[in-house]
């Protein structure tokens, strides 16, 4: 909803966009998602029964931070105690380094939390961290348990939607790809694009159930059974081309001479995602068996 300021237009509606950066409002607003979610649960141990689950939840995740985050020795990790004046306490440390982080470290450590908390408290800390992203005009959302530069609603929507499909090759390729393509630090573009066009193969494969399938054989199957219309169907097959073909996107930005960009790799992981999902649909709205593998 617009407050006042906004609607008078005394103040913009929409603030810079935020790329490899992160601005004190949404630092301050994505701390206090993670209190939120994960901090708030943690319980000082009861002298008779010691800590409740969630807060044995909380002290793990503290272990893993301090040997696998920030590679620290253990015994130097103090107990949480939700005081942020306090460095002898976690969250007093953690507090201190968030708010004092590099943009991209910040999102490292939402990735690493996400990635060791449970699956709910997962979700959770997704939803809430990617409606403040959004709300904050940031060029990141979190997709699975990954921060991407993806800002349009419709892409991250096909991305999610080809990730839960029930055909693990095509799982396998797709993270693979979202995962090259959201490393910070250095991202492979040119095997991202790679990892997304297997996903359609892989999807193919399956729908034809043939090993050597082409996306052609696999919409063959769907015009047996009806069929999508023949311009789009050639729409379809041009686009693969474009990508599969010697002299395609495929080749090009996959050989050595070539530096495939971010926007290169995004175009591939979005517009293989919205294949996967098409074929897949569209199969199950024909009625197409499909051997489950």
């Amino acid at each position: 909803m617009k407050l006042f300021s906004q609607r008078k237009g005394i103040k913009p509606i929409k603030k810079e966009f935020q790329r490899e950066t992160v601005d004190e409002e949404l630092r301050n607003r994505l701390w206090s998602a993670i209190k939120v979610i994960v901090w708030d649960k943690w319980r000082p141990a009861n002298i008779y029964d010691g800590y409740n689950p969630s807060s044995q939840v909380v002290n793990g995740l503290l272990d893993r931070i301090w040997l696998n985050y920030y590679k620290l020795p253990l015994d130097v990790r103090p107990m949480l105690f939700v005081d942020n004046s306090s460095e002898r306490s976690a969250y007093g440390v953690l507090r201190k380094y968030f708010f004092s982080a590099e943009w991209n470290e910040i999102y490292d450590l939402i990735e690493f939390i996400i990635q060791n908390i449970p699956n709910q408290w997962g979700e959770e800390l997704r939803a809430f961290c990617n409606s403040l992203l959004e709300d904050e005009n940031a060029a990141y959302r979190i997709l699975e348990q990954e921060v991407v530069e993806i800002t349009d609603e419709t892409e991250i929507k096909a991305i999610e939607d080809a990730l839960q499909i029930n055909n693990q090759p095509v799982q396998i390729h797709l993270n693979r790809a979202l995962e090259l393509l959201s490393d910070r630090k250095k991202p492979d573009y040119r095997n991202s694009i790679k990892e997304s066009i297997s996903a359609v193969e892989a999807c193919c494969q399956y729908i034809a159930d043939d090993p050597k399938a082409t996306l052609g054989d696999a919409l063959k199957k769907i015009n047996s059974a009806s069929g999508i219309h023949p311009a789009l169907e050639k729409g379809f097959l041009a686009i693969y081309g474009y990508t599969s073909d010697s002299g395609g996107i495929r080749h090009a930005l996959v050989d050595e001479d070539q530096s495939p960009s971010f926007a290169d790799a995004k175009f591939m992981l979005v517009a293989c995602s919205g294949f996967v999902n098409f074929l897949l649909t569209k199969s199950a709205e024909l009625g197409i068996k499909i051997k489950k593998k």
